[in-house]
């Protein structure tokens, strides 16, 4: 049976009425204690409000549910055969049942905005402080980028939702209704834009500051953005000026290797380190026996037959040494034997994305019949890369057969790692996808329902109104 053991900061609740909190430690995710930086009048050093950035970091370490339960489950990559104790709640988003009381809808959308806090507590105060203005530039630049990455993820899971762009009184929460769509674009563009224009992240780091946002996952996220918000010649000018920043590892399998993280490919990723207690986490997706159910649908079973794609192998299955557990090659980590944790870090954001983006604003600005098109050859570099022989665009002979290839592609590439369910939203393949795993779904069921739990604390329609259809 598959298993998430999941080790995690507690979650604070209160949804839109939260408070942050900080622990210590070696790298940067690890922060300092609560007592040790809560209250206005520690907000002043370049120590400070890097502990503060961290707890920024910090709370995405604790959104792996996310991409398994809201985004894999949720596709046709992952099915549950039916609930056992515990797993109702994944049943139900599994099979589109979901009410507005499941908990895990609901525990992540409380999540979701601690991180918003977090992020909000750090530009309230930045820039009152005094210290090194390039330093400061940067910290703030960080927290806005780690706030929009969670918006965007609010919206693709919502729709619009409240956007409290500063720390709020409970009484300024209680009047906070739900954004407009041009306001959301508004925020998410907004913030990465100016992240962007006024050079705010480097764009790369060195020694323990590794693995901080940069210039590039500020763009490539901005593209996603401008994808999902239907402008692919804006995403396309920008990605365009990305290819060749960064590099396809000839074997893809090195781009998940725990010896080799934060290698050429990888642009973004939520960090661990298995050595520090707190810092690791469980055994993703892992099964106890190489026999047992691994949850995949017969799309993912039969997605890579009759090919030799490189990709294929990273989804088998390995016993982890010593340990009544086995995990897939792509997240494979022996166990620390101190913390009983795994390392390998969650991949948000690597070229391949970037560069299967590419060929989809392409497309959808203009399509192309030309073998030798960008897009084209865009998506032939990703294919190319798992020992697949190039794509001849005589056999995507218009816009939309191109769209589905890169559809394909993009399940192909990244199973596993939370892309599916919002690709097939966006490139418009979700219905389909399910009709083909016995599912029937309505459009309203693209968004998920608002917690009922926000509905009632807000209680207010005019302001928190649940998604029609739940």
């Amino acid at each position: 049976m598959f298993k998430y053991i999941k080790t995690a900061l507690p979650l604070i609740a209160g949804a839109l009425l939260m408070t942050a909190t900080t622990s210590c430690g070696d790298s940067f995710f690890d922060l300092q204690p609560d007592d040790e930086v809560t209250g206005d009048k520690v907000y002043k050093t370049e120590n400070d409000f890097e502990l503060a950035v961290n707890a920024c970091y910090s709370k995405l370490q604790t959104q792996m549910d996310f991409y398994i339960e809201m985004c894999e489950f949720r596709s046709d990559n992952l099915s549950l055969n039916a609930p056992t104790a515990g797993t109702q709640d994944r049943y139900d988003i599994d099979t589109f049942n979901e009410t507005s009381a499941n908990t895990i809808i609901d525990n992540l959308w409380e999540n979701f905005y601690n991180g918003i806090y977090r992020c909000n507590k750090v530009l309230d105060k930045i820039d009152g402080a005094e210290f090194d203005q390039s330093k400061k530039l940067q910290f703030k630049g960080e927290a806005m980028f780690v706030r929009a990455l969670t918006l965007f993820n609010m919206y693709r899971a919502w729709g619009t939702v409240p956007v409290p762009r500063r720390v709020l009184t409970v009484t300024e929460a209680l009047k906070l209704g739900r954004a407009s769509e041009s306001e959301m674009y508004g925020y998410l563009a907004g913030d990465l834009e100016q992240i962007i224009n006024e050079n705010m992240l480097p764009d790369s780091y060195s020694g323990k500051d590794v693995g901080r946002a940069t210039s590039g996952a500020a763009k490539a996220l901005l593209a996603k953005v401008y994808l999902t918000f239907k402008q692919p010649q804006k995403a396309a000018d920008l990605l365009r000026g990305m290819i060749g920043s960064y590099d396809l590892l000839p074997n893809i399998a090195d781009v998940f290797d725990v010896n080799n993280k934060m290698n050429r490919e990888i642009i973004f990723a939520v960090r661990y380190n298995k050595s520090v207690v707190g810092e690791g986490h469980g055994a993703w997706y892992s099964i106890t026996n190489a026999s047992d159910d691994n949850n995949r649908t017969n799309t993912l079973k039969t997605l890579y037959d009759g090919t030799n794609d490189a990709r294929a192998d990273l989804l088998d299955f390995v016993q982890v040494p010593g340990v009544n557990a086995f995990l897939m090659r792509k997240f494979f980590d022996t166990r620390d034997e101190s913390t009983k944790q795994y390392g390998p870090d969650n991949i948000l954001i690597r070229y391949a994305d970037v560069l299967l983006m590419y060929a989809e604003a392409l497309n959808e600005v203009a399509y192309s019949n030309d073998q030798n098109s960008p897009a084209l050859a865009a998506l032939n570099q990703v294919h190319q890369r798992a020992n697949l022989p190039a794509l001849d665009i005589a056999d995507l002979p218009s816009q939309d057969a191109f769209r589905k290839a890169v559809m394909l592609e993009r399940q192909k590439e990244f199973p596993y790692e939370g892309h599916r369910w919002f690709d097939s939203v966006r490139l418009g393949g979700a219905k389909e996808a399910a009709a083909a795993e016995g599912k029937s779904i309505q459009d309203y069921q693209l968004l998920y329902p608002i917690p009922s739990s926000e509905i009632e604390r807000i209680n207010d329609t005019s302001l928190v109104w649940q998604n029609p259809g739940y």
